[in-house]
C-alpha cells in the first residue's frame, strides 16, 4: 500500500493576516472613494493612457530595434501588475474571469509577451474602448458624468475612434510591402477613414478579392458607428433609474410615472 501524502502545512497566522490586509487595502485603492483611493485610480488612468498612446503610435516606431521590444515588455511587467491588483482587489475571482473587458486585457497582455502575436499587434488599441467602457474609469474621472448623455456619447466616440485605429493596423498588417499603394502607417490610415466615410476617393485600393472583403467591412463598420454616434448625440437623453416594480431602466429626466407600468418614480435631481 502506498503511503498518504502529508496534508499541506497551514500557512502562519502572519501570512494569512499579511494576504487579507494585501487584498483589502488594493480594494480599498481600486473601489473605495477616498481622496488616497481616487488619486491612486487617478495615476493609473494617466499610465493607462499613456500606454494607449504608445500603442497608436507604435507602427511609427518600429525602426528603434530593441527599446522597442524592452518598452513592450515594461508595458507587459505593468499591465500584468495592474491584473494581478485587480483581481485580488475584486470580491470573486471567478466572477471577475467572467467578464470580458478582462479575456481583452488578457489577450493584449499574450500579444506583449509573445512573439508569435506579434501580427495581431494593433489590436492593443481595444486596450482604449476597454478602459473607457470599464466601471473605473467612470468612477474615477467621469463620477459627474456616469449614467448620462456624457457618458453615452463618450463611449460611442470611442468606439468608433477605436475601430478607426484597430482597422488601419490590421490593413498596415495585412497589405504593407504587398501592395504598392501602402507604403507606410499613414497610407493605411488614409484608406480606413476615406473608406469608412464612404468617399472612395480611389487613389489607394486593396488589391484581389480579400481587399474587397475588407474595404466592405471597414465601410460597413465604419457606417454602423458613425449612426450610433449621430444617433447618440440626437435622441432625447434618458436617465438610468430602474422601475421597482416592472423593471423597465430607463425614463425621461422628468418622469413621474414609469411609462410601463404607471408606477409612480421619485427619480432624483441632482443638477445634470
Amino acid at each position: 500500500m502506498s503511503r498518504a501524502e502529508p496534508a499541506p502545512e497551514p500557512l502562519p497566522e502572519e501570512e494569512k493576516n499579511g494576504g487579507l490586509r494585501l487584498r483589502a487595502r488594493l480594494r480599498a485603492l481600486y473601489h473605495g472613494s477616498s481622496p488616497v483611493a481616487v488619486r491612486f485610480r487617478l495615476a493609473v488612468l494617466v499610465i493607462d493612457l499613456i500606454i494607449i498612446a504608445f500603442f497608436i503610435a507604435a507602427p511609427l516606431l518600429r525602426g528603434e530595434g530593441l527599446i522597442f521590444y524592452i518598452i513592450d515588455y515594461v508595458i507587459a511587467a505593468l499591465l500584468l501588475a495592474d491584473l494581478a491588483a485587480r483581481a485580488s482587489a475584486y470580491s470573486n475571482i471567478r466572477d471577475w474571469l467572467r467578464k470580458p473587458i478582462v479575456w481583452i486585457d488578457l489577450f493584449i497582455l499574450a500579444t506583449l509577451l509573445f512573439p508569435f502575436f506579434f501580427n495581431l499587434g494593433f489590436l492593443r488599441v481595444v486596450r482604449l474602448w476597454t478602459l473607457i467602457h470599464s466601471d473605473f474609469f467612470w468612477r474615477t474621472i467621469g463620477r459627474r458624468y456616469d449614467d448620462t448623455r456624457v457618458e453615452d456619447v463618450t463611449k460611442a466616440l470611442v468606439s468608433l475612434v477605436t475601430f478607426v485605429f484597430v482597422a488601419t493596423g490590421f490593413v498596415y498588417t495585412s497589405f504593407m510591402g504587398r501592395h504598392d499603394g501602402i507604403t507606410g502607417y499613414i497610407d493605411a490610415l488614409y484608406f480606413t477613414v476615406t473608406s469608412l466615410t464612404t468617399t472612395g476617393y480611389g487613389d489607394i485600393i486593396l488589391p484581389g478579392d480579400w481587399g474587397r472583403i475588407v474595404s466592405i467591412l471597414i465601410m460597413l463598420g465604419g457606417v454602423t458607428l458613425f449612426v450610433r454616434l449621430g444617433q447618440t448625440l440626437l435622441r432625447p437623453h434618458k436617465v438610468r433609474f430602474p422601475c421597482d416594480q416592472c423593471g423597465l431602466q430607463v425614463h425621461d429626466p422628468d418622469a413621474v410615472h414609469c411609462k410601463a407600468c404607471g408606477k409612480i418614480l421619485c427619480i432624483p435631481d441632482d443638477g445634470r
